[in-house]
C-alpha cells in the first residue's frame, strides 16, 4: 500500500467529522466554548446618550469665554437628571451618566470654574465632545459575535454587555484514550527491566482536553488480544465520540490494534501517511465515532495529534482552520526525503526579527526536543534544504 499524502489524509478525516450540534449554556459557564449560533444585540449600548467623563453637560452653543451658565442639577450613573435643560443652563454629570435632554456636549471638570450654582469654562466647547451616543458600541439587531467564535474573556464581556444570559455553543466530543504495549508502565511507577514510562496519554489529554467535554484515559492494554478486546469493549460501551489509541498502529507480529479495531466494527480508512515523524497512523470510523490509531513513539504520537486529531476536533466545534505561520528561518534546514517533514522549531526574536530556529533532532522518541518547540516547520517532500532568511511555513503547536 502506498503512503497517503498528508493533505489528502486530513481532508478525508475532516469529511468524516459530523455537523456542529448546539447546546445552550449559561454565560458564566461558557468560557473556552465555541459559539454554534451568533450573539445578537437585543438593546442599544449604551442605551442612552452617555457622558464619557466627569464634568458638565450643556449646549455647545451656550459656551463662550467669560460666560457663566446656571447649574440646575446633577446626572450620575443610575440616577439621571429628571428634567430638561434649557438655554444658558448646565448639569453636573459623571462618567456613564445619561446626558440630560437638551444637552449636546460635555466639558470635563478640569476645564470648569465653579462659583456656587454657576459654572464657566476655560476651554471652548466642541459639539458632541465626551458624549457616547446611544448605540455607539452596538445597536439592536447587530451581530456582536459570529458563529465559530471561541469565547474568551473579552468575548464573554461583550456578550454580557449585550445582556445574553445564555449562549448557544457547540457540543464538545467525548474523547477516549488508550495506550498499548507490554513495555509500558504508568508515570510514577518504578521501572523494571525493559520497561518505559507511558507518556503519550498524559500529553494527549492535555493537548485535546480543551476541545473535549471529557477525556477518559483507559490506561494501558498489553500486547494480548484478549486483554485488548476487553479494554475496547469498555471503551465503546462508554459511547465516546473520538477514540485515540497509541502504539500498535503498524502491522508487525505484535501490532494487534488494527485487527482488534476491525473486529470491533471499525471501518478502516487508511493507516500509513507520507510524513515524518508519524508514518503509521490509522484512521477509521465506527458509526459516528472517529477512530485514530497513533504511533507509539511519543514525538510521533504528539505530532500526528497536532496535524490530524486537533484539526478534527476544531472542525467538530465549528472553528475555522488555522492558517500556517510564515516566518523567516533563523537557522538552515537540511535536505528532506520523500516524506513531508514536520520539523521541530522554536519561535525566537533575534535583532528585532521574529523567526524560526530549527531544532536539529529527528528521533521520534526524543521528547525533550519536542517540549522545547513552539512550532513545526512544514518541510515539503524532496525539499533541498533552505538557507537562513528563507520564508517558510510552520504550524504553531501546543495551543488552539
Amino acid at each position: 500500500m502506498s503512503l497517503l499524502p498528508v493533505d489528502e489524509a486530513l481532508n478525508r478525516i475532516l469529511a468524516a467529522v459530523p455537523e456542529v450540534v448546539g447546546e445552550s449554556v449559561a454565560l458564566g459557564e461558557a468560557a473556552g466554548r465555541v459559539l454554534a449560533a451568533p450573539v445578537v444585540a437585543r438593546h442599544d449600548q449604551p442605551p442612552f446618550n452617555a457622558s464619557a467623563m466627569d464634568g458638565y453637560a450643556m449646549r455647545a452653543g451656550d459656551v463662550a469665554e467669560g460666560v457663566w451658565l446656571k447649574v440646575i442639577g446633577m446626572s450620575q450613573a443610575g440616577a439621571g437628571f429628571a428634567g430638561s435643560m434649557g438655554q444658558g443652563e448646565a448639569v453636573r454629570i459623571f462618567t456613564g451618566a445619561p446626558l440630560p435632554e437638551g444637552a449636546d456636549t460635555v466639558i470635563m471638570q478640569e476645564e470648569a470654574e465653579r462659583n456656587g450654582d454657576l459654572v464657566r469654562f476655560t476651554a471652548p466647547a466642541r459639539l458632541g465632545h465626551s458624549v457616547r451616543p446611544r448605540g455607539y458600541d452596538f445597536a439592536v439587531g447587530r451581530t456582536i459575535l459570529e458563529r465559530g467564535t471561541r469565547l474568551g474573556a473579552f468575548q464573554l464581556a461583550v456578550a454580557a454587555a449585550a445582556n445574553a444570559g445564555t449562549v448557544t455553543v457547540a457540543r464538545r466530543p467525548k474523547v477516549a484514550l488508550l495506550a498499548t504495549g507490554d513495555e509500558l508502565v504508568m508515570p510514577g511507577t518504578a521501572l523494571g527491566p525493559d520497561q518505559i514510562v507511558a507518556s503519550n496519554s498524559v500529553g494527549l489529554a492535555a493537548s485535546l482536553g480543551p476541545f473535549a467535554e471529557v477525556v477518559t484515559d483507559f490506561g494501558i492494554a498489553r500486547d494480548n488480544r484478549a486483554e485488548l478486546d476487553a479494554v475496547l469493549d469498555r471503551i465503546f460501551a462508554s459511547e465516546p465520540n473520538v477514540v485515540v489509541t497509541t502504539g500498535g498502529a503498524s502491522v508487525g507480529e505484535h501490532d494487534l490494534v488494527q485487527a482488534a479495531l476491525i473486529d470491533h466494527g471499525v471501518t478502516l480508512d487508511f493507516w500509513r501517511i507520507n510524513m515524518r515523524p508519524g508514518k503509521p497512523l490509522m484512521f477509521g470510523t465506527r458509526g459516528r465515532t472517529l477512530m485514530f490509531g497513533l504511533p507509539g513513539n511519543p514525538v510521533s504520537a504528539m505530532v500526528t495529534a497536532e496535524i490530524f486529531v486537533k484539526p478534527a476536533l476544531r472542525h467538530w466545534l465549528g472553528l475555522a482552520d488555522v492558517e500556517p505561520l510564515r516566518l523567516p528561518l533563523l537557522g538552515p534546514t537540511p535536505a528532506n526525503t520523500a516524506r513531508r517533514h514536520f520539523m521541530r522549531a522554536r519561535i525566537v526574536v533575534r535583532d528585532g526579527v521574529t523567526g524560526l530556529l530549527p531544532i536539529n533532532e529527528t528521533d521520534s522518541g526524543h521528547t525533550s526536543s519536542l517540549a522545547a518547540a513552539d512550532a513545526l516547520i512544514v518541510q515539503p517532500e524532496f525539499d533541498p534544504g533552505q538557507a537562513v532568511g528563507t520564508m517558510v511555513s510552520a504550524i504553531g503547536i501546543g495551543g488552539w
